[in-house]
């Protein structure tokens, strides 16, 4: 396995030693400490598995994933000023060690859900289903949904809105699949008309399993978020979500797949642009 992986396990193994020991500051950058170390591992840990990683294969593709998930995610929070569905305690005082602590947690958010997919791509390598033929019919109808999905819950009012969350949470992988395919892009479109599910399978393990992370971890650190999903019959909480609410997961995990894709299409289709990011 690569140096880096057991670089990983020991940021990992040391953060939540300091943290259980009360030091303050690994507390509050509790979060993007530990997901660092994970991407570190699991990347290391696909590449000794499959030959294969960001990092080591792909990795002017991973330096660009790093902003594109800080921009994509501030999407998110921008939503999120209107539905109000968790907010953050614990935070710095300092303004420029907030937005520090802010960029590098969003930084972390896309490589870790895109290679756990890779790493439990292969468990569904076998399970198909009837080849599915795309028409531009269909990907018209999934692009007026995505659409639908991302504007509904801006135009209502915020008690309203503060309900539809989970229509934010699908409506970019709507929007954007459909984009990608025509564009000649990387998308599940062509998975179905090939009559396999595999990544949109592992694209829902993956979700869940960072999920789970995501809570557990954030439960303990002093910089964290809390929700206020006001959904009844969300069932019990499992650290600060709501058992239903881990259900998005598996929906963001297919959006980060939707998005990363979309960015890498359209620089790919641009040859300059493709020659610039060292991506041709």
């Amino acid at each position: 396995m690569p140096f880096y992986g057991y670089i990983g396990i020991f940021i990992i193994i040391l953060a939540e030693i300091l943290l259980f020991m009360g030091v303050k500051i690994v507390g509050i950058y509790f979060t993007p400490i530990v997901w660092t170390g994970y991407i570190l591992f699991v990347d290391a840990l696909n590449f000794k598995l499959y030959g294969n990683s960001l990092i080591k294969n792909r990795r002017n593709e991973f330096i660009l994933m790093l902003p594109w998930s800080v921009l994509c995610w501030l999407i998110f929070e921008a939503y999120n000023f209107h539905l109000k569905n968790w907010f953050y305690v614990g935070l710095p005082d300092s303004a420029l060690a907030r937005t520090f602590g802010y960029v590098w947690s969003f930084a972390t958010i896309f490589p870790a859900i895109l290679e756990t997919n890779q790493l439990v791509n292969p468990l569904f390598k076998n399970l198909n289903k009837k080849p599915s033929k795309t028409t531009d019919t269909k990907l018209t109808i999934y692009f007026i949904v995505g659409v639908l999905c991302l504007v509904i819950p801006l135009v209502l009012p915020s008690e309203v809105a503060s309900y539809l969350f989970a229509l934010v949470w699908v409506g970019f992988a709507f929007l954007l699949e459909p984009i990608s395919y025509k564009l000649g892009g990387e998308s599940l479109f062509r998975e179905f008309e090939s009559g396999k599910m595999t990544t949109l399978l592992s694209l829902f393990l993956a979700g869940l399993i960072c999920g789970i992370l995501w809570e557990f971890w954030n439960y303990w650190a002093i910089g964290r978020w809390i929700y206020t999903v006001p959904i009844p019959f969300a069932g019990p909480k499992i650290f600060e979500m709501p058992l239903l609410g881990y259900l998005g997961f598996l929906a963001f995990a297919v959006e980060v797949y939707s998005m990363q894709n979309f960015l890498m299409t359209v620089l790919k289709r641009n040859q300059k642009l493709a020659e610039l990011f060292g991506l041709a």
